[in-house]
């Protein structure tokens, strides 16, 4: 499948005014000489990461992450003078992107990897391109109006959540005497909650975000208001980490998508609207830890 570039929302280079950074860029860069090479660049997508990289209609890869990288084409082609520059789509997964961006199998990997310290010593991040935060997702009928309301009550957390540590220092910081029980899976865990065997469920707030959408009533399912100073987990598109020539002209594109307002708007397509193939709506709205970051791109940790 190899789609036009033109597929979203796009800016001409003269407009974006990166022309210049993009042509000093494909002189001292390994994946740029590769495309060119080959005349293709090569996305890596995930099947299932709603709404970043997932297959939607007809089996097509889609998604937020995909639009972003989409973009990164467009001004790829324009750099090397490369008009039928192709699209090629690698499916990865958890444990392959790694191996598969480092061997030059893909170029970047259009998903929702977490920048982490530890990553970084494999491969490179662009700026962030979504902050996720862990929330507390309950019933709108409970009366659960902020996480002090949890106080004595039973939570649950899907196994190998990153977050059960998170929550067992929230429990004994604020004195909140949580039971805290553990689901196999996510889908576990919503059930627990909609069948009130616990009265809230922690978890990124993204990934509470798609579980609400495909609930049989997501109006019947709330979040709780963010905390406040909180953990916030940064999204990037992955780069091989030798080639800051390449991240410098991705950054670049993502920089100029943030300022002229078109991130913003993929961001309301992909999050605020029903999306294909079924129509699903995450309804999450934009944090201010994202839009601090859209203000003032950055690949950093820190908040």
């Amino acid at each position: 499948m190899m789609p036009r570039l033109a597929h979203v929302l796009l800016l001409p280079l003269a407009v974006l005014g990166i022309t210049g950074r993009a042509s000093m860029a494909v002189a001292g860069s390994p994946t740029l000489d590769k495309i060119r090479t080959l005349g293709t660049i090569t996305l890596g997508y995930r099947e299932a990461s709603i709404p970043f990289s997932y297959l939607g209609t007809a089996q097509s890869p889609t998604g937020m992450s995909l639009d972003l990288c989409a973009a990164v084409a467009q001004h790829v082609s324009a750099a090397l003078n490369l008009p039928d520059l192709k699209l090629a789509y690698v499916p990865v997964t958890a444990s392959n992107r790694i191996p598969l961006l480092q061997n030059g199998t893909i170029d970047i990997e259009c998903g929702s990897t977490t920048n982490t310290v530890e990553r970084q010593k494999q491969v490179a991040f662009t700026v962030a391109t979504f902050v996720s935060q862990p929330r507390w997702l309950t019933l709108r009928t409970s009366g659960i109006a902020d996480v002090k309301d949890l106080r004595g009550r039973t939570v649950v957390i899907t196994q190998g959540s990153l977050n059960m540590l998170l929550a067992q220092k929230l429990n004994a910081a604020e004195g909140l005497d949580l039971k805290i029980i553990q689901a196999r899976d996510h889908a576990e865990s919503l059930l627990m909650l909609r069948t009130g065997r616990a009265s809230a469920w922690y978890e990124d707030d993204v990934l509470l975000a798609g579980a609400r959408a495909t609930a049989p009533e997501p109006d019947s399912l709330k979040f709780l208001p963010a905390a406040s100073g909180g953990n916030f987990y940064y999204y990037g598109l992955m780069l091989r980490r030798e080639d800051p020539e390449f991240k410098a002209l991705v950054d670049d594109v993502l920089k100029q998508q943030m300022a002229s307002g078109v991130f913003t708007k993929l961001y309301q397509r992909w999050f605020m609207n029903p999306i294909p193939p079924h129509g699903l709506n995450l309804d999450l709205p934009m944090s201010e830890a994202l839009q601090t970051r859209i203000k003032e791109p950055s690949d950093v940790l820190a908040p």
